[in-house]
C-alpha cells in the first residue's frame, strides 16, 4: 500500500460531509493538485466564477464541498437551483454541483449574482462549461469567459487512499498487498472502490489477495462498462 501521505498534502474534512464517498481526508497527488491549489485562495483576483471540471469518479464534488466550508458558500445541485430565491444569494459564495443540470437562465442570475461584493459562483460539472449547449446568447459569452480548473481520475495514491477509508469505515484491516492488487484492476472511481469493498465486507472474511480476486471475478458485472467499469 502506499506510504501515508505528510499532513501538508493532507485537507480534513467533517465526518459528517455529506458528499457521498468523502473521507476524513482529501489527498494530494498529481491528478488533483492543481484543482487544490486554485481552491485553496479563491474567489480572488482571478475572477469570481469558476468551474471545477473532470471525469466521473475524480473527486469534484468531494474537492467543491471542503472549498464550500471553508467559504461558507450555500450549496446548491443542478435543476433544483431554480427553486432558490436569487435574493438570498446577493452576496454570498455560491457552490453550483452537476451545474449543467441548470437552466439556461438560473445559470445567467447565478453568474451575475456571482459579481456583487462577497459573491462568488463556483460550478462542479464533467465538462467544460464552453462544451454546455446552451440557448441565450449573453449566457455562451458568460460561459466562455468562466476560469476553468481540470481535475483528472485519480491515480493510485488517491485510488489507495480511498480504498483505506473505506476499508476503515467497515474496520476491515486487509491483508498486505490487498489495496495494491485493488488499485490495479478496479475502475479509477470513489464509487468502484466502495463498492468492492461492500463486496469483500459481505463475505464475512478476512480481506486477503485470495478473496480479492475470488470476489472480483464474482463480481465482474458491477464494474463493467460506464464509470464502474474494470480497468484491464
Amino acid at each position: 500500500m502506499s506510504a501515508r501521505r505528510p499532513l501538508r498534502d493532507q485537507l480534513r474534512l467533517p465526518l459528517t460531509s455529506d458528499v457521498v464517498g468523502a473521507a476524513s481526508v482529501f489527498v494530494r497527488s498529481a491528478s488533483n493538485a492543481s484543482a487544490m491549489d486554485a481552491l485553496s485562495t479563491w474567489p480572488d483576483a482571478a475572477g469570481r466564477v469558476m468551474a471545477l471540471c473532470g471525469p466521473a469518479g475524480c473527486g469534484k464534488s468531494h474537492l467543491a464541498a471542503l472549498w464550500a466550508e471553508r467559504v461558507g458558500a450555500v450549496p446548491l445541485n443542478g435543476a433544483e437551483a431554480a427553486l432558490t430565491d436569487p435574493l438570498e444569494l446577493e452576496g454570498r459564495p455560491v457552490l453550483l454541483d452537476i451545474a449543467r443540470d441548470a437552466d439556461d437562465e438560473t445559470l445567467f442570475h447565478l453568474i451575475n449574482l456571482a459579481q456583487h461584493d462577497g459573491g462568488a459562483l463556483l460550478m462542479v460539472s464533467r465538462p467544460s462549461p464552453r462544451q454546455w449547449a446552451v440557448r441565450v446568447p449573453d449566457l455562451r459569452s458568460r460561459l466562455d469567459a468562466v476560469r476553468v480548473v481540470a481535475m483528472e481520475a485519480p491515480d493510485d495514491a488517491v485510488m489507495s487512499a480511498i480504498l483505506a477509508a473505506r476499508f476503515a469505515e467497515r474496520s476491515i484491516i486487509p491483508a498486505d498487498g490487498v489495496i495494491d492488487f485493488l488499485v490495479l484492476r478496479i475502475a479509477r472511481s470513489a464509487e468502484a472502490a466502495a463498492a468492492i469493498v461492500a463486496r469483500l465486507d459481505d463475505e464475512h472474511r478476512p480481506v486477503t489477495r485470495a478473496l480479492a480476486r475470488q470476489v472480483l471475478d464474482a463480481s465482474a458485472e458491477l464494474f463493467d462498462g460506464g464509470d464502474e467499469g474494470l480497468q484491464p
